[in-house]
């Protein structure tokens, strides 16, 4: 194991909220929410790209490159990491230190080591791995309607990924792992399934989205948490064009042959978009006791406003200013005390949850 920079990352509770990528398409967004409570102290591998963001929010920006042999030392209230964390420099300096944490960035094996790693580090502060869909809002409105039904022996959460949207480079890296097979739990039962299969067309938002599987962390953790048997999140696109592209391409075995460093700008730039934005949208099935609840989740602001909003709820909920005890140790978002106060903030913060007690045929599936 290399060794690592020792980073100092104090708990001053009068101090500023440290997000790491905190100028990058996302944890600007994260940075503009918090600095309407709290001040703000903006990290990357480049403290220039954050000096004009972090001077008109008030804030401070500064260089922590996390590949860099360059020790990092501050002393915040809080920490929010908004971009990959491959050594888990964030979450150490952060247990170590005592400052509340919140991870969205992780994808399931990368939060399998984050878990794991709590154990020994035995954080005193809450620890919050939210890098459930869109920050942890897909667990927090599963919980929700789980909380109404009484239980969720079936989650299937369905993504429809717009394409205008703007999109950070962290937040198409689930490009890289399209080649690879990953667990689920299905009836009861773990196996291993590939990407981009088991398509389904679902309606979201009253449109139909053809959608497959992704490897996303709450089919990981539901299971866990919520007791689920079935856990499913499929991903599909509002360009049908890009779908089918996407398809042709796990046909011909690209991102098997192509998974190496030499192809990840091709992969990255069949999604990434730093351009206007688009409408984040989201379909959240629970089912319990014979009974189907469903929530159609909508963002008009896009995919980052809807991550930024789940991160927002998860720094609330680790300094328990959302009117509920902070956790203590490390959490999932799905934990929350009160899923259901959970979906009146994100209401709040301009993320529209709208719920359907009909019962929903299931469409049959069709491979792809």
């Amino acid at each position: 194991m290399k060794r690592l920079p020792a980073d100092e990352v104090r708990l001053d509770p009068s101090g500023p909220v440290l997000i790491t990528g905190g100028y990058g398409t996302v944890g600007s967004e994260i940075a503009r929410m918090v600095s309407a409570d709290a001040p703000v102290l903006l990290t990357g591998r480049s403290a220039d790209r954050g000096h004009a963001l972090a001077a008109e929010l008030g804030g401070e920006a500064r260089t922590w490159d996390l590949a860099g042999p360059a020790p990092f030392r501050a002393a915040v209230r809080a920490v929010i990491s908004s971009v990959n964390d491959p050594d888990d420099r964030v979450l150490r300096a952060a247990a170590a230190g005592g400052v509340p944490y919140v991870d969205i960035t992780r994808w399931t094996s990368r939060l399998h080591r984050a878990a794991a790693l709590t154990v020994p580090l035995r954080p005193e502060s809450p620890v919050l791995l939210s890098s459930a869909w869109m920050g942890g809002v897909s667990s927090l409105v599963a919980a929700a309607l789980a909380a109404d039904l009484g239980g969720a022996e079936r989650v299937e959460i369905a993504v429809c990924w717009d394409t205008a949207d703007r999109a950070g480079a962290d937040s198409v890296e689930f490009m890289d792992r399209l080649g690879t097979r990953f667990e689920v739990v299905e009836d009861g039962t773990r196996r291993l399934v590939a990407p981009l299969t088991g398509a389904e067309t679902v309606e979201i938002g009253g449109t139909p989205v053809r959608v497959a599987r992704i490897d996303t962390p709450e089919q990981f953790t539901l299971p866990l948490t919520l007791g689920t048997t079935t856990a499913v999140t499929r991903l599909g696109f509002s360009s049908a064009a890009t779908t089918r592209a996407l398809f042709a391409l796990r046909r011909a075995g690209f991102f098997t042959w192509g998974s190496g460093e030499r192809w990840t700008p091709l992969r990255r730039a069949v999604l990434y978009a730093p351009g206007e934005g688009g409408t984040a949208r989201m379909r959240v099935d629970v089912s319990h006791g014979g009974k189907t609840r469903t929530a159609t989740v909508t963002d008009a602001r896009g995919q980052h406003h809807m991550t930024a909003v789940g991160a927002v709820l998860g720094l609330r909920r680790v300094l328990g200013t959302d009117g509920r005890p902070a956790p203590g140790g490390a959490v999932f978002p799905e934990q929350h005390p009160a899923p259901g106060q959970a979906l009146e903030a994100l209401a709040d913060l301009g993320v529209e949850v709208a719920l359907d007690d009909r019962e929903q045929p299931r469409p049959g599936r069709v491979a792809a």
